[in-house]
């Protein structure tokens, strides 16, 4: 493969696709957004059914504004050539956005390869296929009860339902924490609504449980009990997939890259990171962005925006996002709708559930119109 010039993505995901876009409003540039299969996976959706129904094709959004899809694996990064390394050889770039994500934590005990896990679509397919094969009395057992883990966990007896009403009725799901309360990164406004969602869903909650050992039929917890699972899921939280720039020590705790407020990658002049891959501050209080969608997709616009624009010598635009809202599905249509850092409850039951379905079918997915695709790029007021 021939070095080329422009801008180089690396990453399809939210984060990933958004870059290019916006580069692409921005600059008449060569842009190429490297993935490793040809799909957009609608990850904050894979605690649902049907994970195949949850892909787009990056193609039908990138082609008609005229940015190439390379679909290989990335191996690394070559800084002083200004090249990214692929299975299919170099690729020379002006500048790189590094998009590259994260994924679940490996949990740390013996057994832990006979987890499912519902974070990309290799998992929930066979987490899916799994749900198949239950018999009545079976247990499903899930590790974390943080934001995945609430959502598959108030969900599951339905989507179980969807296929065999009377199976449902018999399936036992247990929630397991290590911490005292449930939801405990979410705060204490909406936790009410939470537990009485697990209630109703007839999920056991088991906190201030720590599991040391998987099995192909149990998990064994810390004070000696045995509890039989036919299925084990790992909803323990994500990391910063590996970096590509393995010399770069400035990280955080998750292994995300530090960025400066234009989400350049400290002290690598031609590098952005954006996404589950970058540590960036969101407001003028400090926050920091999540591991989430929504700081992915506009987090991802201004990457896009300012390497383009650095590679055309234009000033460059502090990365902000100072709305920050949650919605967490809680099974049968319901939800809870936060807003602020400080999660202020504003719309519970089947009204934040309409809001859920929409982000959920609508909003996280991207356009096919040129014309739209290039206005959705624009950075937000």
């Amino acid at each position: 493969m021939s070095a080329g010039e422009g801008i180089v993505v690396a990453g399809g995901g939210f984060a990933g696709l958004w870059a290019a876009l916006a580069a692409r409003r921005e600059a008449d540039l060569p842009i190429t957004v490297v993935n490793r299969d040809e799909y957009l996976t609608m990850r904050p959706r894979l605690y649902e059914a049907d994970p195949a129904a949850l892909r787009v094709e990056l193609k039908k959004t990138l082609q008609p504004v005229g940015i190439n899809l390379l679909v290989t694996e990335i191996e690394g990064v070559d800084l002083s050539g200004m090249r990214l390394m692929t299975a299919e050889g170099e690729l020379g770039f002006e500048r790189l956005v590094l998009a590259t994500g994260s994924r679940v934590r490996r949990l740390p005990v013996p057994g832990a390869e006979h987890s499912f896990d519902i974070d990309s679509y290799q998992g929930a397919s066979a987490f899916d296929a799994k749900l198949a094969s239950l018999k009545q009395g079976d247990r499903v057992v899930i590790i974390g009860a943080g934001f995945t883990g609430i959502e598959l966990a108030t969900g599951l007896r339905g989507r179980i339902a969807a296929r065999d009403p009377a199976l449902a009725l018999g399936i036992r799901i247990v929630l397991l924490d290590r911490a005292s309360e449930v939801g405990a990164e979410l705060g204490c406004n909406p936790r009410p609504m939470i537990e009485q969602a697990l209630k109703e869903a007839r999920v056991e909650v088991c906190l201030q449980s720590q599991v040391t050992e998987i099995s192909t039929d149990a998990v064994r917890l810390a004070n000696g009990r045995r509890m039989e699972a036919a299925a084990v899921v790992n909803c323990a939280g994500l990391e910063a997939n590996p970096s590509l720039l393995s010399e770069v020590a400035a990280r955080d705790a998750s292994g995300r890259l530090l960025v400066d407020e234009h989400l350049r990658v400290l002290d690598h002049p031609a590098v952005f990171a954006a996404g589950d891959a970058a540590c960036a501050v969101v407001d003028g209080q400090g926050h920091k962005a999540l591991m989430s969608c929504q700081h992915a997709l506009v987090m991802g616009r201004f990457a896009g925006y300012n390497a383009a624009r650095d590679a055309l010598g234009r000033p460059l635009m502090p990365y902000r996002q100072e709305r920050y809202v949650t919605c967490l599905d809680l099974g049968g249509g319901s939800a809870v709708f936060t807003n602020g850092w400080d999660r202020q409850v504003t719309l519970t039951g089947q009204e934040a559930g309409a809001v859920k379905r929409e982000i959920n079918s609508r909003r996280i997915y991207p356009p096919t119109d040129a014309g739209e695709i290039l206005r959705q790029a624009a950075l937000p007021n």
